[in-house]
């Protein structure tokens, strides 16, 4: 069998293939599961830049420094 000619592509083929290949990009993906909620009462574990002179202030007071910057930020954020 004698090749066809190959038909010349059109506007619409291009514009077609260029929005069947947008769609593909565009397609919103699975969301991941939502973050667990925090359990009441447990402690996380994070890193905290302070100055200095603030720190000495609270570790003044001896053992529970920690538990004392705890309430104060507690407090600064009104809960």
């Amino acid at each position: 069998m004698a090749d066809q000619p190959r038909r010349p592509r059109t506007l619409n083929d291009a514009r077609t293939e260029a929005e069947a290949a947008f769609k593909k990009t565009t397609t919103k993906l699975v969301e991941a599961p939502p973050k667990p909620t925090a359990i009441p009462g447990v402690k996380e574990l994070v890193s905290l830049r302070i100055d200095q002179d603030v720190l000495e202030h609270f570790q003044e007071g001896g053992p529970g420094w920690q538990d004392r910057i705890n309430d104060a930020l507690r407090k600064a954020a009104g809960k």
